[in-house]
């Protein structure tokens, strides 16, 4: 589902800054070698992950879901001198390839990748974080938010991705789509939990903003 036009759209990223040479090559990599190249970040969504992470300046960040690197490279760019990027994906024929852009980058040492089932990594990594960003299995985002709430810090943000999944979410939900209504019941909680405070943004597929109190 498109939310708004096309031409709207190309006007929105032809007046947002240019991603860097390297995230060019890194969209182009994944597009010739990589399957569901659309899981990319992209251009206009990773200047905004860019630009909230240079806003609030992490000591560390946790991203739920890495795919080929994209969003991780977008979100450093913000972090401090001494920060930390630990990111997590189920997907271990990915990992090479998000080392090597890593490493090209200059923020290799700073980004630590985890390959497995995040429900079990996050409680092993004892951090308290900056910044979160989701985007991995949506059947799991609640369970999730229940790993990671604890591990924010007081005024972290939480980013979550895909929240309007193409559109499903207003549409009659299908008996056997759980992914569908996994979000129903995770946009419904963000919304809720008085530990937090969201606004839900349609861009792209919708990304959720919140604010731990």
């Amino acid at each position: 589902m498109d939310f708004i036009s096309s031409k709207l759209q190309a006007y929105a990223e032809s007046h947002t800054e240019m991603e860097p040479e390297l995230l060019q090559q890194l969209t182009k990599e994944t597009w010739q070698k990589v399957l569901q190249p659309r899981m990319l970040s992209g251009h206009f969504q990773g200047r905004l992950l860019s630009l909230i992470s240079k806003l609030v300046q992490p000591t560390s960040i946790l991203e739920i879901g890495t795919y080929t690197g994209y969003s991780a490279l977008s979100l450093a760019e913000g972090l401090s001198k001494e920060g930390k990027l630990h990111t997590i994906d189920r997907n271990e024929e990915v990992y090479d390839l998000q080392r090597k852009y890593f490493d090209l980058s200059g923020f290799g040492p700073q980004i630590i990748q985890y390959t497995g089932d995040a429900r079990r990594i996050i409680p092993e990594i004892d951090i308290q974080f900056d910044l979160v960003f989701m985007d991995a299995d949506k059947k799991s985002y609640p369970k999730y938010f229940e790993l990671i709430i604890d591990k924010l810090k007081p005024g972290g943000l939480l980013l979550s991705d895909n929240v309007l999944w193409s559109g499903k979410i207003v549409e009659t939900l299908h008996p056997k789509d759980e992914d569908t209504k996994a979000l129903l019941a995770y946009n419904t909680l963000l919304r809720d939990d008085p530990r937090i405070e969201t606004v839900l943004l349609p861009i792209r597929d919708g990304l959720t903003l919140s604010r731990k109190r």
